[in-house]
């Protein structure tokens, strides 16, 4: 049996990355979450999955924000590892450099997104994945209740994986 590590390890040589890019970064390996719900339907009519306990601590904070006049929308959420390998390598396809792409986006196996507790929020106003997110309503709402719903925001300024700053990025990671 193939194991997370062994398919993260192929996947990045595909994509033309250094095979010790994990071990380099001390990037965490994530397998694929397999128990989903809904947790928001954006307006387009996406659904955005989560796995039960973030799903519904998602529901509380974004009910919470609504009351105190913020609206929090859910730009990604749960992303298998297959998704991943298909948005860098459609990046690589245009021409992108592989390193520069995965300052931005975990490599396969390494986002948080794989395990269904990440969420990727924007605002009405605020172009999202932007870091003009930090100067929102949202992200203040964010800094000082997010917490009270067991969600972190993942990649601060200098984060220890060397991702690019993400206001926007926060992980479920524990019960309230």
């Amino acid at each position: 049996m193939i194991t997370i590590d062994e398919t993260a390890r192929q996947s990045l040589g595909k994509l033309g990355a250094r095979p010790d890019l994990i071990e380099q970064r001390g990037l965490p390996l994530f397998e694929d979450a397999t128990d989903l719900e809904i947790a928001h339907v954006s307006a387009s009519g996406r659904e955005h999955l989560l796995v039960p306990d973030a799903a519904e601590a998602w529901k509380a904070a974004r009910a919470a924000a609504e009351s105190d006049e913020v609206t929090l929308l859910v730009i990604s959420g749960f992303r298998s590892f297959d998704r991943q390998l298909e948005l860098i390598s459609e990046k690589v396809a245009r021409g992108e450099a592989i390193d520069e792409i995965l300052q931005i986006m975990a490599p396969p196996g390494c986002s948080e997104h794989h395990t269904g507790r990440a969420v990727d929020i924007g605002t009405p106003g605020c172009e999202p994945l932007s870091e003009r997110f930090e100067q929102t309503d949202a992200y203040v709402w964010l800094e000082q209740h997010a917490q009270d719903f067991g969600f972190t925001m993942s990649y601060p300024r200098d984060n220890r994986w060397g991702f690019t700053y993400e206001p926007w990025h926060w992980c479920y990671q524990a019960s309230r």
